[in-house]
């Protein structure tokens, strides 16, 4: 699992990863979205389910019974996810959250200031329609593993930081599930202060450290 996830990460230092500006709508390759994505992401992901004990086969095997189609999506992976990654920038534009492309991984990335009120674990009621326009491509696209990582910045003790950074995960969680997005595709970690993607003594910095990633994995890249 661990060196799919690295050939990902390797693939996307060589090729460049782009990123979606939600606010003005352009598509665009930079060194914050690479380090956001890998750093961040990618490496937060691999790292967990690494090192989590629950066999990698057996979670592909509930993923794809719970899935419509009941059926890996192969060689298809890149279509499948392509195709995804489409409907996921149509849905998101203007919403203020960045649509990030990892190879055949894609990571959704929600600022905590548009997402959370300081300090809460609980949704802001303004953001529900985009957490219902996310929830109905992902519940579509069924074949995938839905991580969502919590994150905060360095403002308060460890503890608390992680604390809340799991409470909103799985705030978040909760919400595809109420969505009609299949349980058991769904796993939620707090990862605290750890993956911070900007420098913690700007204001600046510490919103962009403030959020919640959405990753997309595809299914069958879990059995190998």
């Amino acid at each position: 699992m661990l060196k799919v996830l690295s050939a990902v990460a390797a693939g996307c230092l060589l090729s460049a990863c782009t990123t979606f500006d939600a606010y003005t709508g352009e598509e665009k390759t930079t060194n914050t979205a690479i380090g956001a994505s890998i750093g961040a992401s990618v490496g937060a992901v691999a790292a967990y389910l690494a090192n989590k004990d629950e066999d990698s086969r057996s979670r592909n095997q509930r993923i794809l019974a719970a899935a419509a189609g009941g059926a890996a999506v192969g060689g298809g992976i890149g279509y499948y996810m392509d195709a995804q990654e489409a409907k996921l920038r149509k849905q998101l534009r203007d919403s203020g959250v960045s649509v990030v492309r990892d190879g055949d991984n894609i990571n959704l990335i929600m600022p905590g200031n548009i997402t959370f009120a300081s300090n809460s674990p609980d949704i802001n009621a303004g953001f529900y329609d985009v957490m219902n326009a996310v929830a109905l491509v992902i519940a579509e696209y069924d074949k995938t593993l839905v991580f969502i990582g919590g994150h905060t910045d360095s403002v308060g003790s460890d503890t608390d930081n992680q604390i809340l950074s799991q409470r909103r995960a799985e705030s978040v969680s909760r919400y595809l599930a109420s969505k009609e997005v299949a349980a058991v595709r769904l796993e939620a970690v707090g990862f605290g202060e750890q993956r911070p993607i900007a420098d913690n003594t700007s204001e600046s910095g510490k919103q962009q450290n403030r959020r919640v990633e959405i990753t997309l994995l595809p299914s069958e890249s879990l059995a190998k």
